[in-house]
C-alpha cells in the first residue's frame, strides 16, 4: 500500500460552506476521502487539512499555528514514508493583511518544497513525489468576507501561472484545481460539495498517471 499526505487548508480539512453544527463535510465527502474511495484501498491516504492555513506565514489574527511552514516538517516526519506529498495552499495567503503577489504566494509554495526535498521522508530514504495543486480562482463576490480579500480576486487568477512555473523549475507534478472546479458562489473561496467530488476524481486520475515502480 502506498502512502499519500494530503497538506492543504479548508478546502482539506473540508470547511462547508452553509452552515453545519461542525462546519466539516464528511470523511466520504471531502476531497481526501474521494481518493481514497476511488483508489480501492491501494492507498493509504493521510489527511492534513487546518483552515486558515498559509504558505509560510503567521498569521496576526488567527495565530502563529496557521503558518504552513513551521507544521510541515514534523507532520511529514510523523507519517514517513511517504509515496506523494500533495500541496494545495495559497488562498488564504490572499488576505489583505499579508500583503502578497502571486508570485509571493508562489514563492512560499517553493519554500515547502524546499523543505520537502531536504528531508528523507519517502520510501527506502529517497524523496517522495510531490504535485503542487493551485487552488480556484476566489469568487469576485466574496460578500461578508470582501474586506479580508480586498484584491485577491484579480491575484488568485494568477495563481495557476506561477504554481505551474515553480513546478517545472522543481520538476514536480503540477494540477490547476481551476479547471475542473470553481469557488462556491455561496461564500466565495470554499469547495461545494460537487467540487470535492470533482477535485478528488481528477486527482485520483493524476495519482494513478504517475509512472510508479
Amino acid at each position: 500500500m502506498r502512502s499519500l499526505l494530503c497538506y492543504g487548508d479548508s478546502n482539506t480539512y473540508g470547511q462547508t460552506t452553509a452552515n453545519k453544527p461542525d462546519d466539516r463535510y464528511g470523511p466520504t465527502v471531502r476531497w481526501p476521502g474521494v481518493v481514497r474511495d476511488l483508489l480501492a484501498g491501494t492507498w493509504l491516504v493521510i489527511e492534513e487539512g487546518l483552515s486558515g492555513r498559509t504558505t509560510v506565514n503567521d498569521d496576526p489574527i488567527e495565530g502563529a499555528e496557521k503558518n504552513g511552514r513551521t507544521y510541515l516538517r514534523p507532520c511529514i516526519m510523523s507519517h514517513k514514508p511517504l509515496d506523494l506529498i500533495i500541496l494545495m495552499l495559497g488562498t488564504n495567503d490572499l488576505k489583505a493583511r499579508f500583503g502578497k503577489s502571486a508570485s509571493e504566494i508562489a514563492l512560499g509554495m517553493g519554500a515547502l518544497v524546499t523543505d520537502i526535498k531536504s528531508m528523507p521522508a519517502g520510501v527506502d530514504g529517497r524523496i517522495p513525489e510531490i504535485m503542487l495543486v493551485s487552488p480556484p480562482p476566489i469568487s469576485a463576490e466574496l460578500h461578508e468576507w470582501a474586506d479580508v480579500f480586498d484584491g485577491g480576486h484579480e491575484k488568485s487568477k494568477r495563481l495557476a501561472a506561477e504554481y505551474e512555473r515553480v513546478a517545472e523549475a522543481q520538476e514536480l507534478h503540477f494540477f490547476d484545481a481551476g479547471s475542473v472546479v470553481s469557488s462556491s458562489d455561496r461564500d466565495g473561496f470554499h469547495l461545494d460539495i460537487p467540487g470535492h467530488r470533482a477535485l478528488g476524481e481528477a486527482l485520483a486520475e493524476e495519482i494513478e498517471a504517475i509512472g510508479w515502480l
